[in-house]
């Protein structure tokens, strides 16, 4: 399993199309096994879920997501996670342990403000 943290560094970020870099970590028996950033390659329509989707990302993890990306990850079969704040590796175990859920956190408007 990999799961993706949209982030900055090593945190969250509030909007997952926006982010700096994405953490993506590798699961095997519900540990992390490995761990990588890759540089965010652009905010483009419809581009991220299918970059992420082609890299064997199953699960994405991030503060906020317009609701376009949603659809397309739930097409991809990629479990969006949204709501998520603070450290991205604290955020994946928290997953891994059954102790994080999705807010469901969707932005409807591409000004954010930091209200998604």
């Amino acid at each position: 399993m990999k799961i993706a943290v949209a982030s900055e560094k090593n945190i969250v970020t509030e909007h997952f199309g926006h982010c700096e870099n994405f953490n993506i970590f590798d699961i095997e028996d519900r540990k992390i096994v490995k761990s990588e950033s890759i540089p965010n390659p652009g905010h483009r329509p419809g581009f991220l879920p299918k970059f992420l989707a082609e890299l064997g990302v199953n699960v994405i993890m991030s503060g906020g997501m317009g609701g376009g990306a949603v659809d397309l990850f739930n097409e991809y079969n990629v479990e969006v996670i949204t709501g998520v704040t603070g450290d991205a590796k604290k955020a994946v175990l928290e997953y891994l342990e059954g102790k994080l859920e999705s807010s469901g956190s969707v932005c409807h408007e591409h000004q954010h403000s930091n209200n998604c």
